[in-house]
């Protein structure tokens, strides 16, 4: 008895079942990449506001996105609602931005202008066409009820992010 049992469990247990986890694996490189072409600054045209307009003494930021296949991204870009860094501050900042289509690489891009979606600060833009995109963004911080900002270094955070359809 006790061999026909050691004689079955040999036969059962190489047959018993076994399993192998195989990794595959992938590193994807998006087709869609941001730069910044230009740094914004704040310009201070009165003591409670500032402003990246040029008129306002400031400069725009650039956002260039670039996508080499069409019709797989959306471009959103969300302008600043506080500052990442500022002196301290005892009132409110009340603040404003737009996003706008600047230089295109194809002149079907110009549409990108009429069809862009905004909700809050954030501006969405289908990128329907291969090629270059620069964004123009601005920002207005104005503080206060005619407050006048403390002197110091002021930095805020546009934020661009290329999203796969």
């Amino acid at each position: 008895m006790r061999i026909f049992t050691l004689a079955a469990l040999a036969l059962i247990l190489p047959a018993s079942a076994q399993a192998q986890d195989t990794i595959i694996e992938g590193n994807i490189l998006s087709k869609c990449i941001i730069n910044t072409d230009n740094q914004g600054v704040y310009g201070n045209p009165t003591p409670d506001k500032l402003s990246t307009t040029p008129a306002d003494g400031g400069v725009e930021p650039v956002i260039r996105y670039d996508v080499a296949v069409a019709d797989f991204y959306l471009a959103r870009i969300t302008t600043p609602t506080s500052f990442s860094s500022s002196p301290t501050l005892t009132d409110t900042v009340s603040w404003t931005g737009s996003t706008s289509v600047g230089e295109v690489s194809d002149a079907g891009m110009s549409a990108y202008e009429t069809n862009k979606v905004t909700f809050e600060a954030t501006t969405e833009f289908d990128l329907t066409i291969a090629g270059t995109t620069r964004f123009d963004v601005s920002s207005v911080a104005e503080y206060g009820a005619g407050k006048a900002f403390p002197g110091g270094t002021y930095r805020a955070v546009v934020q661009a992010e290329c999203i796969a359809k």
